[in-house]
């Protein structure tokens, strides 16, 4: 009789979460933080520092010079439409399988509204004309904000009205549209934030400023991310990876199968993991790490089950965003937030035992220590963030 898939339980999945995600033991530098997961979540800006602190204890400074000066890794949108932090080496892959797509229907919408205005003959070649005008601008300038490019190029503060005819139609300059559409393309990237690095305002730079790999075809580059996916989160289901990168379940099956991942099994049915990578992973010695909001970890798997058991409620918003949480061996155990004071305080809705929580509350002093003065709200605020804020008590 041939042997099914093995089945790798809920203990062996918390396991390799916390060695291949850099939480059990620390990594050298930002890259190895981000490539340990991927790519970090970038929809909050604190988000890609404090997850990149949690896996390194690197200083702001250190990420800065990741992202700005040597441009090993870049910010850009990619899976569901988010705003990631990705490795350069990664970057072709994550734009070609998850940005490119949604440049027709973005450029197509931005068309229809110009028309509407009347006041371009022809929006086709005029947006044409204006996209060349924006990257060559960018490039002159070496890195400009979006009100710098405003005055080099007069026609990006063009009006134009979404929801034309509807209930709630939305003026908005051109500017808001067609920046996001050039760094879908690749021809201009998201560079230096406009303040401190708790801003989520960008100055930006020319898409040739990188050296990035050729672009793959969309079939490739969709296998790629897929496939680095599956090797730093699996074992993953079908569901799993459909919700992480919003793509069809044709176009799932066809990079998971491009990708060599193998089959596992998991509670609630079968799985996927790298191509050699089901031999079994010992547990790491006893960790506790302190996550922020949107951590790549924390929302990293549509299932979420056996590592946050049933603490959703009070630590993921409406909106199924994950705010700060704190970990222990695999496990959510509760949740943490920085009152206006700095002061970082810790909520723990599982008992972990003595010397975990010893653990625990030096994370949060080191934490409240790195922030040096600094006082980061997130962007997406939970109930237990609130409450912990406030000094209230949360059931």
């Amino acid at each position: 009789m041939v042997a099914g898939p093995r089945t790798i339980d809920d203990a062996e999945r918390r396991a390799r979460l916390g060695r291949r995600h850099a939480l059990a033991e620390p990594v050298l530098s930002p890259e190895h933080a981000c490539a340990a997961v991927v790519a970090l979540h970038s929809s909050d800006p604190i988000s890609v520092h404090l997850s990149t602190w949690a896996r390194t204890e690197a200083a702001p400074s250190e990420l800065e010079r990741a992202l700005y000066t040597d441009r090993t890794l870049v910010r850009l949108h990619g899976m569901r439409r988010t705003l990631w932090v990705v490795p350069v080496a990664l970057e072709p892959a994550v734009r070609v399988g998850a940005g490119r797509p949604l440049v027709a229907p973005d450029r197509a919408r931005l068309v229809k509204a110009l028309a509407a205005a009347g006041e371009v003959a022809d929006p086709e070649r005029w947006l044409d004309e204006l996209g060349d005008a924006v990257v060559a601008a960018v490039e002159e300038a070496g890195e400009a904000t979006a009100v710098e490019l405003g005055r080099a190029v007069p026609g990006l503060a063009t009006k134009v009205v979404y929801g034309q005819g509807t209930k709630w139609p939305t003026e908005v300059s051109v500017a808001s549209r067609l920046l996001v559409i050039l760094g879908f393309e690749g021809r201009i990237v998201r560079s230096r934030p406009l303040g401190t690095w708790v801003s989520g305002q960008y100055r930006y730079a020319p898409g040739s400023a990188l050296e990035r790999p050729p672009d793959p075809t969309p079939a490739a580059a969709r296998a790629e991310v897929v496939g680095s996916y599956v090797a730093r989160f699996g074992p993953v289901t079908e569901a799993d990876v459909r919700w992480w990168t919003r793509w069809t379940a044709a176009q799932v099956r066809t990079a998971l199968a491009a990708a060599g991942a193998a089959e596992v099994a998991v509670d609630g049915g079968p799985a996927f993991v790298a191509g050699g990578d089901d031999a079994e992973v010992p547990a790491p010695d006893p960790w506790v790490a302190l996550l922020p909001g949107l951590d790549p970890t924390t929302m990293g798997w549509k299932g979420r089950d056996w590592y946050l058991g049933e603490l959703g409620p009070v630590l993921f918003d409406r909106n199924g965003n994950a705010g700060p949480t704190v970990w222990a061996d695999g496990r959510v155990v509760g949740g943490w937030a920085q009152r206006p004071d700095g002061e970082v305080v810790v909520d723990l809705r599982t008992d972990v035992g003595a010397d975990a929580r010893r653990a625990i509350d030096g994370e949060a002093e080191r934490l409240a220590a790195w922030f040096g003065g600094v006082v980061a709200t997130p962007r997406f605020r939970t109930p237990l963030e609130r409450a912990l804020v406030a000094g209230t008590e949360l059931p």
